[in-house]
Parts: structure tokens; C-alpha cells; sequence
């Protein structure tokens, strides 16, 4: 079966250096992927390569089985929705304003949001429990509120690809857990897939089934959640010691 997003012989460079080398994968529908690496290791910056927002240096991102630069912009932004790691808002927006962003991808040119698409918005923060905030000015929020917000504007898009750079930054434990349920309830419900960034050790193995490692000067190593988190490989990851502590059949991976 065709992958939502592929990646063939993916080469990603920044400033010099090797970000991935030969990198093939495929995110699948239904398939929730965690990228794990330490700081500047250029995580962000794959990201940004496979939503089509910087060139490659060698190989090939398919979207749907077509190259994405070849993917018209429109047709790709209704497909694939970014979220970033920080967010500007330039412009005095709303809230319920700011998660109407999420459908211009759909309209026509000069075409106004309908009532379903108003609809979508005010679905999408009532699940990020903003829909009482849906007036307030974007520029009154706290930072987690802003990060729910962003979150709901990709609810709001409806994408089949979820590209996520840190998704949980700024929430608190109640939320990060509650963020991280609606993702993985969304995209069991519209068969999509997401890559996310996380820091997390322990969420990304409860909430992701696969994980991207980016070990530095181009290595990688990917696939199931179970054959690739343990304690050797995540000591090379960060180049730190790890503890393993299990509990019947969960385990919780800490700093040694």
C-alpha cells in the first residue's frame, strides 16, 4: 500500500551539516510517528523539507505518490498542515478568527468561510476547551493557550498529514496528556498520519507506534516503537545514561 507521505533516499542538509543520509520511510494512515533526537540535531529542519518549505539535498518526498514540489501549493496546504514551534500573530486577530485559518486552503479565491466551515472552527476549540475564549484577541492568550489554539487551527484544516514541532511546548502535564489523546483520537477517526517532535521519552512511546532517531551526522534509525526504543539506543540519542524501570508490561525510561 501506497504511503500518505514517502521518503526515498532523502538527503537533508543545513549549514553544512547532514541532518538524514539515504532516509527512506513511509508514513502510513492510522500511523503516528515520534522524531526523537538532542538539540540542533536538525529536527525542525526535516520538518520543514517534508512539508515542502526548504529543498532536500538529494532524494525524493512523495505526497499521495506525487512528488511534493510537483504537488500544486494550494493542493499541498490542503493536505499537509504544519505546526510550527512558535507562532506569530502580526495581526490583532481573534481566536475563532485565528482557527478560521485553517480553512483558507479550501476556499476559492476571494470565497468567504461557509457555515460548515465555521462549524469545523468551533468544533476544533471546543476540543482544545478554548470555545469560551473564541472572541478574545489572540494577543490576551497565555502561551499555552496560543499553543491549544495553534493546534485547533490544524483541526480546523482537517490535513491528512500532521507535521508537529514540539506539539506539547508550553502545557501543562494535564494538558500535554489531553493534546497528545485528541491527536491520536483524530487520526484514528480520519485516517491520517503525523511526525511529531517530542522530548518526551515516555510520552512518545505511550502515544506513538513508530519513531524517527536522528543520531547526528546523518544516521538514523527508524520503525516500530517497540524494536527501536531501548536503553543503548537512546544513549547514543543523547549521550547521557539511561535507566530502564519496568512495571509488568510497561516500562519508564529515565536519566541515569
Amino acid at each position: 500500500m501506497r504511503g500518505m507521505l514517502e521518503l526515498r533516499n532523502l538527503d537533508v542538509e543545513i549549514a553544512g551539516k547532514s541532518v538524514c543520509r539515504s532516509l527512506c520511510l513511509s508514513l502510513d494512515s492510522g500511523q503516528r510517528w515520534a522524531m526523537l533526537g538532542s538539540n540542533g540535531i536538525g529536527k525542525t529542519t526535516l520538518l520543514h523539507t517534508l512539508a515542502g518549505l526548504r529543498p532536500a539535498a538529494g532524494g525524493q518526498v512523495l505526497l499521495n505518490g506525487k512528488s511534493l514540489p510537483a504537488t500544486q501549493p494550494r493542493a499541498r496546504a490542503r493536505r499537509i498542515g504544519v505546526l510550527f514551534q512558535d507562532n506569530d500573530d502580526p495581526f490583532p486577530t481573534t481566536v475563532m478568527e485565528t482557527a478560521l485559518i485553517g480553512r483558507h486552503p479550501h476556499l476559492g479565491p476571494l470565497a468567504r468561510e461557509s457555515r460548515g466551515d465555521l462549524a469545523l472552527a468551533v468544533h476544533a476549540l471546543r476540543d482544545v476547551h478554548l470555545a469560551e475564549l473564541s472572541r478574545r484577541s489572540v494577543t490576551t492568550l497565555s502561551g499555552g493557550e496560543r499553543q491549544r489554539l495553534a493546534v485547533a487551527t490544524l483541526l480546523t484544516q482537517d490535513p491528512q498529514v500532521w507535521l508537529l514541532d514540539e506539539p506539547i511546548s508550553h502545557l501543562d502535564l494535564h494538558h500535554q496528556i489531553g493534546m497528545l489523546n485528541l491527536l491520536q483520537d483524530r487520526l484514528a477517526h480520519n485516517g491520517g498520519t503525523a511526525l511529531m517532535t517530542l522530548h518526551d521519552v515516555n510520552l512518545a512511546a505511550r502515544f506513538c507506534d513508530h519513531l524517527l532517531l536522528l543520531f547526528g551526522d546523518g544516521e538514523t534509525q527508524h520503525g516500530a516503537t517497540e524494536d527501536v526504543l531501548c536503553v543503548n539506543n537512546l544513549e547514543r540519542l543523547y549521550g547521557h545514561p539511561i535507566e530502564c524501570l519496568s512495571d509488568g508490561d510497561r516500562q519508564v525510561f529515565l536519566p541515569g
